[in-house]
């Protein structure tokens, strides 16, 4: 019964390794994670976290030793802190100014067409790209009968 125990805490322990090798970066490849590496440092990292598992270490406090010892860089998923702020948020920032930018220039354009249409009314001529931009609204769009009836 040992030996099926010992079993277990050894596939725990391997299991628990895996996991977090697979969330620690290889310093010398950036690229790969730790537990894909064959370098030395990443081998050399996969035992010293196994060796943490087994002195009874939680995957918090190896992350954090891992952390001390090689800087931030080190782990795939960055602390949210006031200095990783804006990598988290830059996704967002970005999205709301291009949906910032399309607004306004949507608006733009509607206004544009209004301002177009009372300087018709006044008398004001239109340039060519007025007047281009006149005709594309105005021109209403081909019907499906037309189409069909073209064909035939």
């Amino acid at each position: 019964m040992s030996s099926e125990e010992e079993l277990k805490k050894a596939q725990i322990v391997e299991t628990r390794a895996r996991n977090v090798s697979h969330n620690v970066r290889c310093t010398e490849c950036g690229s790969q994670s730790i537990e894909d590496s064959q370098a030395d440092v990443a081998i050399l990292l996969r035992k010293l976290i196994r060796d943490e598992i087994k002195a009874g270490k939680s995957d918090k406090e190896i992350y954090k030793k891992l952390e001390d010892e090689f800087g931030e860089t080190v782990l795939y998923t960055p602390k949210f802190d006031m200095q990783t702020a804006a990598l988290w948020l830059s996704p967002f920032i970005i999205g709301g100014a291009a949906t910032g930018i399309w607004a306004y220039q949507r608006h733009r354009r509607k206004t544009n067409v209004h301002i177009m249409a009372l300087n018709l009314i006044r008398g004001v001529p239109l340039t060519p790209k007025e007047r281009e931009t006149m005709l594309d609204i105005l021109t209403p769009p081909p019907s499906p009968m037309r189409k069909m009836q073209s064909w035939g």
